[in-house]
């Protein structure tokens, strides 16, 4: 069996570089223990949480939003950061579910835990799978990007075939729609429940 494991190596030094509004960028001198002290500069994220909120007819939920680093519309699943202290990760993704999609959620498991780019940053992402669905009302004011959001919904297997074939480019759907289809393909047996540890 192969299992990722916490293993922090210690840092001689830090300096925070640049704080913007929602990441920074550290530098670090990094022991290694087998030479000398290397220098790793990274991204320093909150973290976030997305959702595979599918339907009852095995449809997901796709929202298209612009993304300017990329300059592309992209579709995405409904997803959000873990911008509120001590907000609980599953109490985070039914908010966001609600905020962008207009969604609740009676069901709730883990489909995925990933790193989005360790070697540059440590931008963490839990991805959900919420089922057993309902339209929710909500006092979030949808502004800026999230304003010119899309809803659609999408046969999963119809999903997977847009990932696969290069139509789809968000990590969060990527990884979401493809464990949401590895996962039904068990039966959904062995899904993780919401609260699962992870190395985060």
């Amino acid at each position: 069996m192969i299992e990722d494991v916490r293993s922090e190596r210690p840092s001689v030094a830090r300096e925070e570089i640049w704080r913007g509004r929602i990441v920074g960028v550290v530098s670090e001198l990094v022991d290694l223990g087998s030479s000398e002290p290397i220098v790793r500069e990274w991204i320093d994220h909150p973290g976030a949480v997305a959702i595979v909120a599918l339907d009852d007819d095995d449809r997901v939920a796709l929202l298209s939003q612009y993304r300017h680093p990329v300059r592309a519309m992209l579709w995405e699943i409904p997803a959000g950061l873990l911008d509120l202290d001590g907000e609980a990760y599953v109490d985070a993704a039914a908010r966001e579910l609600a905020e962008e999609a207009d969604l609740g959620a009676a069901s709730w498991h883990v489909l995925a835990d990933i790193f989005c780019t360790p070697g540059g940053s440590n931008e963490s992402l839990r991805v959900y799978l919420a089922r057993d669905l309902r339209e929710v009302e909500h006092g979030f004011e949808r502004v800026e990007e999230e304003a010119e959001m899309e809803l659609r919904w999408v046969p999963l297997d119809e999903a997977v075939t847009a990932v696969l074939t290069g139509r789809v480019h968000s990590p969060s759907a990527t990884v979401g729609i493809l464990a949401c289809a590895a996962a039904r393909a068990r039966g959904w047996t062995g899904l993780r429940p919401a609260d699962a540890p992870w190395l985060r």
